[in-house]
């Protein structure tokens, strides 16, 4: 599901386009939908702590709670101090990411095992998808940092193609034109209208 010659993906930047996109979240947007069905915004924040936690614990081979429990055990509870953790969090996230040693040997997240390389592409994708999710839902214009997209959507294709998901990793796959943008052709990977709109 990753291209052993590429170079590495520095996380940060995406890191950083979710930190600016969380910035814009007023007490009165949590309750607010996103294009996670099940997801409020604070919802979505709360998951996005819990995944950058997970995913630096991952990179670093710390196993425990935070990489053994599967995302869909429990709803995630946003913290009341959510402003200076998520942020911590994701540069948390990235810094780990930047350590070649991450991307190497096995790990676990979501209480699932899988080659270091697999799941630094899907801490990519979490982070391109979510902050997708988030622009949508507070109406704000997204452009995913290039590196992160690519890394995401190569993962997302791989995964489509698996003979045991032909509905795909995250729900059916929706549709979209092969010469649409590769931010919405991922989100169609992903189950997710490009189009949606609050």
């Amino acid at each position: 599901m990753t291209d052993p010659t590429a170079p590495l993906p520095d996380l940060g930047p995406q890191t950083r386009i979710v930190a600016q996109l969380a910035d814009h979240v007023s007490d009165a947007h949590l309750t607010a939908p996103t294009p996670c069905p099940d997801y409020m915004v604070g919802d979505l924040l709360a998951h996005l702590h819990a995944l950058s936690v997970a995913f630096r614990s991952a990179a670093l081979k710390d196993f425990g709670p935070s990489t053994d429990t599967a995302p869909t055990t429990a709803r995630p509870v946003l913290s009341p101090d959510w402003r200076t953790e998520l942020p911590k969090a994701l540069d948390a996230l990235a810094d780990a990411w930047r350590d070649p040693a991450a991307w190497t040997g096995d790990t676990r997240a979501g209480g699932v095992d899988l080659p270091g390389a697999v799941a630094g592409a899907v801490a990519a994708d979490e982070l391109v998808i979510h902050a997708w999710d988030l622009s949508r839902a507070l109406d704000l214009p997204y452009t995913p940092d290039p590196e992160a997209l690519s890394s995401a959507h190569t993962f997302l294709q791989a995964a489509a193609e698996l003979p045991d998901r032909p509905s795909g990793l995250f729900g059916p796959i929706v549709r979209v034109p092969e010469d649409a943008p590769l931010l919405d052709r991922a989100l169609g990977l992903s189950g997710r209208d490009p189009g949606w709109r609050r």
